[in-house]
């Protein structure tokens, strides 16, 4: 970095386009607006002048003589030298006419000549103040007014370099340490690419002992990653960790209408990063000037392709040793031109993803801070129903959250007002409005808990969470929340096929209880055939095309639309697959259907009358119906034999703990009194208490084992599993 650096003894750089460092152009250009503004005052008044003494006329000396002998003057007035003289005839009634001669004789003369002419002769005394201020009124006050207003006009013209006037300026916002107020602390759940960042930092912070090895400050770093995962934040972090200025403006600030105005701001927008080095300079939405001059991607507009030469050149010519760091983001790397992306321009690529399960809970900690939860919050929950969130959305279902609570009048955020958020931002707000007739929820509850109990029948489903059919302000008239036992970056062949037949639960419960089918299903048949043509087309889980890849993934950070790259032909057979794939899934689910409709026509019942149930309270009936019981209004008094035996080992386990507990206090009040021989024996009775405590443990361990086998053991067959049902049934 450069050691020349203009800096203050308090740390702080001085502002060279303050009004005290004005430079050239700037001093130019306020003579010139002057000069112009006294120039069309002198017009102006000269106009004005001959305006007023349109019937002032110019006369000689001989021609006033003649008039004072022929007796046609009514008044006479000398003052500087200058006599003005009213005829007796005036040619027009409304308009006084006058002459103006210089004086050719001293005053004596001409009081001679004029005596006995029936002439009136004045003598005015010249007021010096007067013609000062008459001046200063006629020439000095209107060009300084002028002036005033055609500066505070060019100023509202630049203001924010949008006018006329700056059309070729940077728009790029300058922001000092204090003003972002924004460090590493504020970002959460993005370890991998703030560890990333945190280098430039402390290179910016310490470029000796990477000089010293000869290592280079990268010339820029390019932010990639989904919508709303914290990239503009990441880059106001680290201009506030670096406590160095902080230019942040958008690629789309610089398009204009005018031909060169986006290489000029480029122009413009390095000579002000190079003056107030070391600064960090942000692109955001950097791929609307740097997208790929191939025709591919749109290439061909020559001003867009002008700025992004410009910005080429720039990123080659600056030194990094001055300390000047480029940061972009965008969401779209696949459009952006190779050059761009070459070393020596953005050399480093810091991918900023959706976060994981722990990166969400960090990030719900952070936007939590300063709200004030009640102790029934587990934000680890909040976490697992949120698989696929970013930061802005687990944000805004923290401040949806407060503002439930405060329309519920209370004084904390509860989990209740966390769940009901997530469901706001997922699939919107209750619309109570919206009335549907008897038949229509009969539908929809149906629909509703065939999802469900399709999911419940297969081994390889994510349990429910909440089945409801209260219409949603997003279009749903219900709907099923699946929340995962934990996070998963990977997916089954089994599990992919679990989901295909989930999704069609509904649409085959409506088929088995109503004989037909209705629109209902409209979104559940688009998410089962873009999962249908992913296992075929980009998976390899078809046997027909076996691992041949089918499509490619195009925007993979926003859309993720895969476009086919086979022929017609193939693509047609393809179809074919998706078509027999989703048959068998849609007759898998009507199968599951067919064979626990008892317990479908008892949930929907149920499901009907209370219009929200929780995935326990789902669970509980679907157990007590498919054991023959009858389902109370209250699901409380729904007790289960292996309950009460549960309840019961439990009242025996804590006081086999407190009759052990009492033995321990008495062995030890008699340990110290006791001798040392005592003592000595009674270490020995700790090893024997742990060998029976891991004992005990492996107790557990066992039954898991066991209950993993039985588990293994009652997904052998759905015969099976029915024969084993009707036989615990019996029991």
């Amino acid at each position: 970095m450069n050691e020349n650096k203009d800096n203050r003894p308090d740390g702080n750089r001085p502002d060279r386009n303050g009004p005290g460092n004005q430079g050239p152009n700037k001093n130019r250009q306020t003579i010139l607006a002057f000069l112009i503004c006294l120039l069309v005052t002198l017009v102006c008044l000269s106009f004005i002048t001959e305006i007023r003494n349109g019937g002032t006329g110019e006369i000689t000396y001989d021609k006033f003589i003649e008039m004072v002998d022929k007796d046609q003057i009514k008044e006479v007035t000398l003052q500087s030298g200058i006599l003005t003289v009213e005829p007796k005839l005036q040619g027009s009634s409304y308009k006084k006419m006058t002459y103006r001669v210089n004086q050719m004789e001293n005053i004596d003369a001409l009081t001679k000549r004029l005596e006995g002419k029936d002439i009136i002769f004045k003598y005015e005394q010249p007021d010096a103040l007067m013609e000062a201020l008459s001046m200063l009124l006629s020439i000095v006050l209107p060009t300084v007014v002028m002036f005033g207003m055609l500066m505070f006009f060019m100023r509202r013209m630049n203001r924010g370099n949008g006018g006329i006037m700056g059309v070729g300026k940077s728009r790029a916002k300058a922001y000092v340490q204090k003003e972002t107020g924004i460090t590493f602390k504020n970002v959460a759940g993005q370890d991998e690419a703030k560890e990333s960042l945190q280098e430039v930092v402390d290179f910016l912070h310490n470029p000796g002992k990477y000089t010293a090895v000869g290592a280079k400050l990268p010339k820029g770093a390019l932010l990639v990653g989904p919508p709303g995962t914290g990239k503009t934040l990441l880059a106001k972090a680290v201009a506030g960790e670096a406590k160095v200025p902080f230019f942040s403006l958008s690629g789309s600030e610089f398009v204009e209408m005018f031909v060169g105005v986006g290489a000029s701001r480029v122009r413009d927008l390095f000579e002000e990063a190079k003056k107030n080095a070391p600064c960090i300079v942000f692109i955001d939405e950097i791929d609307a000037i740097g997208k790929s001059r191939d025709s591919h991607y749109g290439g061909g507009n020559d001003e867009r392709e002008q700025t992004l030469n410009q910005l080429l050149a720039e990123m080659d010519g600056f030194d990094t040793s001055k300390g000047l760091l480029i940061l972009a983001a965008t969401n779209r790397p696949e459009v952006l031109d190779p050059a761009l992306l070459r070393p020596g321009r953005f050399d480093r690529r810091v991918i900023v993803d959706r976060p994981d399960l722990k990166g969400r809970v960090e990030i719900l900690k952070v936007h939590a801070k300063d709200v004030l939860l009640d102790e029934t919050v587990d934000l680890d929950a909040i976490a697992l129903a949120t698989s696929g969130a970013v930061g802005s959305d687990l944000a805004n279902m923290i401040n949806e959250a407060a503002i439930l609570a405060v329309k519920n009048g209370r004084k904390a955020v509860s989990q209740k007002d966390l769940l009901e958020s997530v469901e706001v931002v997922l699939v919107g707000k209750e619309k109570k409005d919206r009335i549907l007739s008897p038949q229509e929820r009969k539908i929809v509850s149906y629909h509703e808990v065939g999802h469900a109990l399709v999911s419940a029948l297969q081994k390889d489903a994510e349990p429910v969470q909440k089945i409801t059919i209260v219409p949603r302000t997003m279009g749903a008239l219900g709907y099923v929340m699946h929340v995962p036992e934990e996070e998963k970056f990977l997916n089954t062949q089994k599990e992919l096929e679990a989901m295909l037949v989930g999704y069609l639960g509904g649409r085959a419960a409506e088929e088995i209880v109503f004989d037909t089918v209705t629109t209902g299903a409209a979104n559940d048949i688009e998410q089962a055939t873009k999962v249908a043509r992913a296992m075929i087309t980009q998976y390899g889980m078809s046997q027909k095309f076996g691992l041949m890849g089918l499509a490619s993934q195009e925007n993979q950070y926003l859309s993720g639309r895969a476009v086919l790259n086979c022929g017609d032909d193939t693509a047609t057979e393809i179809d074919h697959e998706v078509m027999k794939l989703l048959h068998d899934s849609y007759e898998e689910s009507k199968r599951l259907l067919r064979g626990h409709r008892t317990a479908l026509d008892k949930i929907a019942e149920y499901l009907i009358r209370k219009e929200t149930i929780t995935g326990k309270e789902f669970m509980k009936i679907f157990r007590a119906v498919e054991r023959g019981m009858e389902i109370p209004e209250n699901l409380d008094e729904l007790v289960f034999p292996e309950d009460v035996k549960e309840l019961e080992d439990k009242a025996e386990n804590q006081e086999t703990e407190i009759s052990q507990s009492h033995s321990a206090e008495t062995s030890v009040s008699a340990d110290e009194l006791s001798g040392e021989e005592e003592t000595v024996s009674s270490e020995a009775e700790p090893e024997n208490k742990n060998q029976k405590s891991v004992s005990m443990e492996t107790e557990p361990a066992e039954e898991g084992v066991q209950g993993e086998q039985k588990k293994e053991d009652s997904s052998v067959s759905e015969d099976d599993q029915k024969q084993q049902e009707s036989e615990h049934v019996s029991d």
